[in-house]
């Protein structure tokens, strides 16, 4: 049986992806101890579903079309910065998602709830919207972990752009030894 690892989320704008590797930049100066996501790669994820059978890829599109439908397009904004779980331990370095949350959310509990009523899991996890910038490798040491936590929780980072949020992606992900390859299988237009 054929599978697709797949996942539905949200692009961003050249100009967002540019202020993201910006910001990279001056993390990457400190050397941390960090794999960093490509910025042309970088998304908000609504819904991984892993890998699926390939059949069940129109089962998630026709989710997505039934989520967005009736929502009007709004507008989001990458600020902030911070890492998951915690500054201690940090696993992934992120930067926020502000503006229109609540249609954010709105759009992603619609999608977790058909998507559920469908066979698909659900996240089992609030749903946090972010922008994942990297994350920490697993050999790194503990200090210089901790001391990334500090960096990256005290640091402001001022807004990186806004942008309104016309349309939702179902994406193929192809993991490769030089980084994910993302293919869109389904563009679905909000509204």
């Amino acid at each position: 049986m054929d599978t697709i690892r797949t996942f539905i989320a949200l692009s961003l704008p050249p100009a967002v992806q540019r202020g993201l590797a910006q910001l990279q930049e001056r993390f990457k100066r400190e050397r941390p101890p960090v794999r960093w996501v490509a910025p042309d790669k970088i998304h908000v994820t609504l819904a991984f579903l892993g890998e699926i059978p390939a059949e069940r890829v129109e089962v998630a599109g026709a989710c997505a079309a039934r989520a967005a439908a009736g929502l009007a397009p709004f507008e989001i904004e990458a600020v902030g910065a911070g890492v998951f779980p915690n500054p201690n331990r940090p696993r992934v370095v992120w930067v926020g998602i502000a503006g229109e949350l609540e249609a954010l959310r709105r759009l992603h509990a619609r999608l977790e709830d058909d998507l559920a009523a469908h066979g698909f899991p659900k996240e089992g996890r609030p749903f946090s919207p972010h922008l994942t910038l990297g994350r920490v490798r697993d050999r790194a040491a503990p200090p210089e972990v901790r001391a990334l936590g500090k960096a990256v929780t005290t640091l402001a980072v001022p807004s990186l752009g806004r942008w309104h949020v016309e349309h939702i992606l179902v994406i193929r992900s192809d993991l490769r030894p030089e980084g994910p390859t993302y293919t869109p299988l389904r563009v679905v237009a909000l509204g």
